[in-house]
């Protein structure tokens, strides 16, 4: 071949496991510019540490927790933990979601490659429970800076992080396949304010009322922030398989909903 090297080269098929992380390697290369954008999820969370857990949590005091009392930075660092790993999964199925497929079209040409609608599904849901991961163990290194981790069960909060990011991703990405332009994301913010209130992130549940107690138990924030809560100050019990379980069924049906629905949508 006179000398000369074979420039040519036989790129396999993917198979079905690598194609959804073609679209996580490509979100990844178009935030290395952007990386800046990532400080607001690691800062939120710890400004309402140092501005609620421990400014205020020294007029509070301590409240009671699994029949013992704690200081209340200890009662409120399990729940932002939870409300982190909610927020970051949520940013890339809702909002930027939505500018991909609406306005940058992004998936039109990604569907021109083997890539197939339910990859993109499970591809963004995969990257924004990598954003939330992230989000989650930064904060967990400022708690344990802080002294707020009590158990070695919290080497359980991360993987307990992701699982809450699964359920609020493939929740996420499922309604926004229903928006049809901004105004419709509103109800996101109405549905996430109460979410991030009400999930006994900063009060025990018996602080509310009885009928709002029955509604916070059904909440999905709730389930995320009662694990995380267990893990950090050792409160283990069985019944942390319920909220777990919880968690991974709204996911799952979210993911679901949502590959069909992408698949109606950019390929109707």
């Amino acid at each position: 071949m006179n000398g000369r090297a074979n420039v040519f080269r036989v790129v396999p098929p993917l198979t079905a496991p690598q194609r959804p992380w073609r679209l996580v390697e490509r979100n990844a290369l178009a935030y290395r510019r952007t990386w800046v954008v990532f400080l607001s999820g690691f800062l939120e969370p710890v400004l309402f540490l140092l501005s609620i857990g421990i400014g205020v949590g020294k007029l509070v005091g301590k409240l009671p927790f699994d029949g013992r009392t704690v200081d209340y930075k200890d009662f409120v660092a399990p729940g932002l933990l939870a409300s982190a790993a909610m927020n970051g999964s949520l940013l890339d199925t809702t909002f930027n979601f939505f500018v991909k497929f609406k306005y940058s079209h992004t998936y039109d040409a990604i569907l021109a490659t083997p890539v197939g609608t339910g990859d993109v599904a499970t591809g963004e849901v995969v990257w924004a429970l990598l954003r939330g991961a992230i989000y989650s163990s930064a904060f967990l290194v400022t708690m344990i800076a802080f002294g707020l981790v009590h158990s070695w069960w919290a080497l359980l909060v991360v993987p307990v992080a992701v699982l809450i990011g699964f359920a609020f991703a493939g929740a996420g990405l499922a309604a926004t396949t229903f928006m049809r332009s901004w105004v419709d994301f509103d109800y996101v913010t109405l549905a996430l304010i109460p979410l991030f209130l009400f999930s006994a992130t900063f009060f025990p549940l018996q602080q509310y009322p009885a009928a709002l107690q029955a509604v916070i138990r059904i909440t999905p924030l709730y389930q995320g922030v009662v694990l995380e809560r267990a893990l950090v100050l050792g409160a283990v019990s069985p019944i942390l398989v319920v909220h777990a379980a919880y968690l991974a069924v709204m996911g799952a049906v979210g993911l679901r909903v949502s590959a069909r629905r992408i698949g109606r949508l950019l390929q109707p």
